[in-house]
């Protein structure tokens, strides 16, 4: 397999619309920057439901909102703070934990005051069951996927903690490196130790620097801190998720599954309003903390690294697709004379294949991608900012060079640090792909 496949030369044509001269990119959508002519050809954003539809219409508010106060250097600029948005989540989900906190109080009375009678220390034993369901728990690392220390990566975690001091915080305690076109972090055990999730399906198509944003966008996080991730609050969306799930009404049929659904009908409307308010109180605070960890990104990769890494995303959605491409390519290959050679070419030219590949995006498709952005208010999802406006304010800000420097001797270093990870990574890739 050739590490790079051939793309045919782009052709001219007239827009159909304006008569304008339109370049024609045969993998990609055919459109006219002059008269936006099948710019956006695509079947429209699915309806999600009334709900739905109002939460994603006060994400857009907020969105627009918290970009006006980051283009006038308002609040939206600063550190995320104790709003009142904030201080009535925060109310909220302990409110809820006190109702966990009533359930163990209750428990215990009944186990230890009606230890005598048989039965209550039963219903105090089921209580307990429920609280034990129902209390937070702390994150914890995954199983299955490559987990890197920072003995396993000395120059990764070099970066990251270079980067992590230029956003004013402190680096991770692990790396869980992952095939997904995505990133994160989040604390993991009773410590709350940090750890990060790399994506190879987003590491691999970025070059250098826009690893560096990447990083500082992630850690941007830590060190401004994000009320819905926190444990309070995500503790208590966790509790209230697991409220509903019980009150779900049963599916048999029966009439005693009439008789409960019918009870638990206002218990599970009232616990599925206070999911709603709780997800609509932290819901500014989180988007703002998107807006201060771009923010980061710009001051550790550059401004340009910054906007360059969001129009990686907007172009993301397609890694999915090439890699299960590949690998059923790969798989065919792999059933002829030279199947196991031909496997392992497949599996170790995958991340480059992808890297390539999407190394070929014309700017074009960038520019379409952008304006489909803009017309449909694209987010990752309704706890970002759409996207358009993070990167308007990512360009329209002044320009910061970056304050560290990923160079060439350094990303190989890396790159060989993550070698058995994106080998493991290709071949699992590959067999779930190709079944």
């Amino acid at each position: 397999m050739e590490a790079v496949e051939e793309v045919a030369a782009p052709q001219v044509r007239q827009c159909p619309e304006c008569g304008t001269e339109v370049t024609v990119h045969v993998r990609y959508v055919s459109w006219c920057a002059a008269c936006d002519w099948n710019v956006d050809p695509g079947a429209p954003d699915p309806d999600r439901g009334r709900l739905a539809q109002v939460r994603r219409r006060l994400a857009r508010r907020y969105g627009e909102q918290l970009a006006e106060e980051v283009a006038r250097g308002g609040s939206a600029a600063g550190r995320v703070g104790a709003d009142r948005s904030t201080v009535l989540a925060f109310g909220l989900a302990l409110l809820v934990h006190g109702v966990t906190a009533g359930l163990f109080l209750a428990a215990a009375v009944l186990i230890i005051g009606g230890w005598h009678t048989g039965i209550q220390p039963v219903l105090g034993g089921l209580l307990l069951v429920a609280v034990a369901v129902l209390l937070p728990r702390p994150g914890r690392l995954p199983q299955g996927a490559p987990l890197l220390y920072r003995a396993d990566a000395p120059g990764l975690f070099g970066l990251v903690d270079e980067v992590g001091a230029a956003v004013g915080t402190a680096g991770v305690h692990a790396v869980v490196v992952d095939a997904s076109a995505n990133a994160g972090v989040r604390t993991y055990g009773f410590r709350g130790r940090r750890v990060m999730f790399l994506g190879l399906g987003l590491w691999e198509i970025l070059t250098p620097q826009e690893r560096v944003a990447l990083l500082g966008h992630e850690l941007g996080h830590f060190a401004n801190g994000d009320v819905r991730s926190s444990f309070v609050t995500h503790g208590a969306l966790r509790t209230l998720g697991a409220w509903h799930s019980f009150l779900v009404p049963a599916s048999r049929g029966n009439l005693m599954d009439w008789l409960l659904n019918t009870l638990l009908f206002l218990p599970r409307w009232a616990v599925y309003g206070l999911i709603h308010v709780l997800d609509g109180l932290t819901m500014r605070a989180s988007q703002r903390a998107e807006y201060l960890a771009d923010a980061g990104a710009a001051r550790a990769g550059s401004a340009g690294a910054a906007v360059a890494l969001l129009d990686r995303l907007l172009i993301s959605e397609g890694v999915e697709a090439h890699l299960r491409r590949e690998s059923v390519t790969a798989a065919r290959a792999g059933g002829g004379s030279g199947g196991r050679e031909a496997r392992e070419a497949a599996e170790r030219e995958l991340w480059e294949r992808l890297a390539a590949r999407i190394g070929s995006v014309p700017e074009s498709e960038y520019e379409r991608l952008r304006r489909v952005s803009a017309r449909r208010g694209h987010s990752v999802d309704d706890t970002h900012p759409p996207t358009h406006l993070r990167r308007r304010c990512l360009a329209s800000a002044d320009p910061r060079p970056a304050r560290v420097v990923c160079d060439g001797p350094r990303a190989r270093s890396i790159a060989a640090e993550l070698a058995p990870a994106r080998a493991a990574l290709a071949r699992q890739v590959i067999r779930d792909h190709a079944g």
